[in-house]
């Protein structure tokens, strides 16, 4: 925790409560159905849920913002977001059953109201679009973005609510963290992505080469 409590300070008892709890539920379903490396567990805070937090320091989701965490693997980036976002709704999806299995556990053992799980792939959503699109090293960049297109809102009708009702018009697109040298990813993409360097936001060896990397209509 005392990572995290490095670059993040405005915590409710409540979220500190929820982060700090990470670490026992992790271990304990790490034992049962393998999510997280045996290797890394130990590095939870900083390789799972501060990676995870990049997305909060890069982009502010305004309460009442939904996002789809595709290919949530053990529940990163979506867990560490919803304890962060406790206004956002969160809906994490994955192609793996027993790693939603993982997920749901954690959710409910830490009560977090604004999340949602499902066994399923993204082209097999329907009738379901999100404000936002979040993913972590699951496919690369071209792909998500094909995926992902047809469950995002509309930008002209997200825009045309903010403006009737007054409120901060929420976040829109794909917001992915990937690592390494991404020119030829992006390239093959034909995305015209805005790369964020995590190293600026969190001077650690870990996080040397790895982006939030925004795609927007």
């Amino acid at each position: 925790m005392n990572i995290i409590l490095q670059y993040f300070s405005d915590f409710t008892p409540l979220q500190l409560q929820q982060l700090t709890a990470l670490d026992a539920v992790y271990r304990e379903w790490n034992e049962k159905i393998n999510v997280i490396s045996r290797k890394d567990i130990d590095s939870l805070y900083e390789k799972h849920v501060l990676h995870s937090l990049s997305i909060a320091a890069a982009v502010d989701l305004p309460a009442g913002t939904q996002v789809l965490d595709l290919g949530t693997g053990g529940g990163f980036p979506g867990i560490p977001l919803a304890i962060f976002f406790p206004e956002v709704q969160f809906h994490l999806v994955d192609s793996i059953g027993k790693k939603i299995k993982v997920v749901e556990a954690v959710k409910d053992a830490l009560e977090l109201k604004n999340v949602t799980t499902a066994h399923t792939r993204a082209e097999e959503i329907k009738n379901r679009r999100f404000d936002v699109v979040v993913s972590r090293a699951v496919a690369p960049l071209g792909d998500l973005w094909r995926w992902s297109k047809p469950l995002l809102k509309k930008a002209e009708s997200k825009k045309q609510k903010a403006e009737s009702t007054g409120e901060e018009e929420a976040a829109s697109g794909l917001i992915c963290l990937k690592g390494g040298d991404l020119a030829q990813e992006i390239s093959e993409s034909g995305c015209h992505p805005t790369l964020l360097d995590i190293y600026e936001l969190f001077p650690l060896d870990y996080f040397k080469e790895k982006y939030v990397v925004l795609v927007t209509r």
